[in-house]
């Protein structure tokens, strides 16, 4: 049975810090040197968006999705995506009973609250196509019927950027459905020892509980469309995309659930911050991780070495930052 979309009561923002925190303190636990990635990850899921985790094997991209779902009390799937994998593998399937004579539906592992899509890009395009419906409208078309997503359904997928062998690259309306696109990165050599010290027992995982419930992140989200944003702000929010538009080596420019998606994960970001309105700060330090995995580039310009990152720095540049 599905959550309710809103909590009954306003929003209160200090309640929604305290979830923030927790969460914060249980994946701190289990991830050493990586703030930003647990802030963005967090802030994610304060928008209902879902986030692409990209970055080579052993960074713990995976570990990273498991604390969340560990520190959440709710539902928990995790699908490993291999080229044999099919969209009912996902989504379900429908099996006849002999006994009464009809068919029931054996929902797919998509039925849940928290789904970790590990090596999403070793599925086949038409597998990847399966999450598409899920991920944008929070709902499944299985067997001509309409079955509707958990309203916290939250997903978190990873990819190898380096290896190509057995690999799909997820087409541009998959990409465009994760609200953050970031790796993780290798952590300093002191926070390398410190975590062989943490695993010479059990995994740090085994050691951490869940500390919030899918209420408190319901009640996350409605705190999160409280903070205010001005004109000049959403102003240039619109600039900022647009202008990836027109840019040089550009031939896919980022759309406005691209527009959509950064305002909203700002305002998660200024509520962390204890803001009740969205500043320029929080825009511009999302942008790359918003906007970098929906351009679509030219052959020269990556021969050229230049990147999408790049291309959002420019943006970040050249358009004026309101005052």
């Amino acid at each position: 049975m599905s959550t309710p979309l809103y909590p009954a009561a306003a929003p209160d923002r200090d309640r929604a810090l305290r979830t923030v925190m927790a969460l914060g303190g249980n994946l701190r636990r289990v991830m050493r040197e990586q703030e930003q990635a647990i802030r963005w990850l967090l802030a994610a899921l304060a928008i209902g968006g879902h986030v692409l985790l990209e970055d080579v094997p052993g960074t713990g991209k995976t570990t990273l999705a498991k604390a969340l779902a560990r520190s959440i009390r709710g539902q928990f799937k995790r699908v490993q995506f291999t080229p044999d994998l099919m969209p009912s593998d996902i989504l379900g399937v429908s099996v006849f009973d002999p006994a009464e004579h009809v068919f029931h539906f054996r929902p797919g592992p998509v039925f849940t609250q928290i789904l970790l899509a590990d090596e999403i890009n070793r599925a086949s395009p038409r597998t990847q196509s399966a999450l598409l419906e899920a991920m944008g409208e929070s709902q499944v078309s299985v067997d001509g019927e309409l079955r509707r997503l958990d309203s916290l359904f939250f997903v978190i997928a990873t990819q190898n950027p380096i290896e190509l062998h057995g690999t799909y690259p997820l087409p541009e309306a998959q990409m465009d459905r994760f609200a953050l696109r970031f790796g993780l990165g290798y952590i300093g050599s002191d926070a390398e020892a410190a975590l062989l010290d943490d695993q010479r027992g059990a995994h740090p995982l085994e050691r951490i509980s869940a500390c919030t419930d899918t209420e408190d992140i319901l009640h996350l989200r409605a705190a999160m469309q409280q903070v205010r944003v001005s004109a000049a702000i959403r102003q240039y929010i619109v600039a900022l995309v647009a202008a990836t538009r027109g840019a040089d080596g550009v031939t896919l420019g980022a759309s406005p659930r691209a527009s959509l998606t950064l305002m909203k994960i700002g305002q998660a970001l200024a509520l962390f911050d204890g803001l009740d309105y969205l500043p320029p700060e929080p825009v511009r330090e999302v942008a790359i991780p918003v906007i970098a995995h929906r351009l679509g580039l030219e052959p020269q310009a990556r021969y050229s070495g230049r990147d999408a990152e790049d291309i959002v720095r420019d943006c970040l540049e050249q358009v004026p930052i309101p005052s």
